[in-house]
């Protein structure tokens, strides 16, 4: 009898742990999106869990682009993010998405000096109320971000990319909503074939820390292949990072 209860109890522990590794495209994060040829949309359509989009400041406005010599007319992030969003969201009844379960980050990397960019940020979003209000979207800062000690001040609806280095008091680390980290800082891997050995403990100390928070972590930086997407499914990264929005939407469908 003990025995087959300890045999049950490991089919239990198995199937919950394969229960953990099962992905969705909730699970996928859309890399620099607004460089795709349809920005927010094609993300969007395939039901992504986080969508990314880098602005700078530029008087009132906020050009959407990697570099400030790619800034170009019409390319903002009331264009290209805000106007889509609101517009889902009224279609929807009040959901970003159909499926009331699906959620989104909107994740903002401030390429410009963060406390001005990040106020510039929330004078736009203060003509949103719909998405400022909207409990199925997050809107989280990364990149140029205000002290650390200080994101508790900032209204409940913004929210923050954290630094695994950076020991947050509690206040604080109630406003991240995820942590980023850059893949080459924990491993060389090219992203063919198997994960070395070292490189795997390295990540897996960083997710522990992650863990440890109650926050997902997504790297950036990382290998983007099918062999890539597997292995982080297997160590159990909270978003999969990539370029390749309709390949991983493939492969995690």
């Amino acid at each position: 009898m003990k025995i087959w209860i300890f045999l049950l109890c490991c089919l239990i522990a198995s199937g919950a742990g394969a229960q953990q590794r099962t992905y969705t495209v909730q699970q996928a994060h859309s890399h620099n999106d607004y460089e795709q040829k349809r920005p927010f949309r094609e993300a969007y359509e395939h039901g992504f869990g986080s969508i990314e989009a880098d602005v700078f400041l530029r008087g009132d406005a906020l050009p959407v682009a990697h570099n400030a010599g790619d800034i170009a007319p019409g390319r903002d992030l009331k264009t290209l993010y805000l106007d889509p969003l609101k517009a889902c969201i009224r279609a929807n009844n009040g959901f970003v998405y159909p499926e009331r379960n699906r959620k989104l980050i909107l994740l903002i990397d401030c390429k410009t000096a963060g406390v001005p960019t990040l106020d510039g940020i929330i004078r736009v979003l203060d003509g949103y109320p719909e998405i400022t209000g909207n409990k199925t979207i997050r809107i989280v800062i990364t990149g140029n971000q205000p002290h650390k000690d200080s994101l508790y001040h900032y209204p409940a609806y913004i929210w923050f990319d954290g630094d695994l280095t950076y020991t947050y008091t509690l206040k604080n680390l109630a406003r991240v909503a995820l942590f980023s980290a850059n893949f080459k800082n924990y491993s060389g891997w090219n992203g063919s074939g198997e994960l070395d050995r070292t490189s795997k403990a390295a990540l897996e100390s960083a997710i522990r820390v992650a863990d440890k928070a109650g926050k997902p972590i997504r790297f950036w930086g990382a290998p983007d292949s099918k062999d890539a997407w597997e292995m982080f499914r297997k160590l159990g990264v909270g978003y999969i990072n990539t370029d390749k929005i309709a390949e991983l939407a493939a492969f995690l469908k």
